[in-house]
């Protein structure tokens, strides 16, 4: 392979990533929906500690520990700010909602598939 059809394989891969990274972020806001109802804090320190050191555990590389760690601390941040922003459209009337709200309702009342 030269070097077009290795980039070409890595923009695959790349659409592959964002495709599962957003499909985890449609869970995550499931969840969210599931904890608002419950009354339970968006934030689970102990949550993401389970998820940190698995995913420690089961990398066989060539990615380090710390930058295992480093993604998926901000893969939680990002989905953790989706549910928070979900939340505040849930408890602010829609005749006071920004447009931004709306638009973040919407893109996740779709079916999580």
């Amino acid at each position: 392979m030269n070097i077009e059809d290795w980039r070409a394989e890595i923009d695959s891969v790349d659409d592959e990533l964002l495709s599962l990274i957003n499909k985890r972020a449609r869970l995550a806001v499931e969840v969210g929906i599931l904890k608002r109802a419950a009354g339970i804090p968006i934030t689970d320190p102990e949550r993401e500690r389970e998820v940190l050191t698995r995913l420690s555990r089961v990398n066989d590389g060539p990615l380090d520990e710390e930058a295992v760690q480093k993604l998926f601390r901000q893969i939680i941040h990002e989905s953790r700010q989706i549910e928070i922003r979900l939340s505040e459209v849930a408890t602010t009337p829609s005749s006071s909602r920004e447009p931004t709200q709306d638009f973040i309702s919407h893109q996740f009342s779709e079916d999580v598939s």
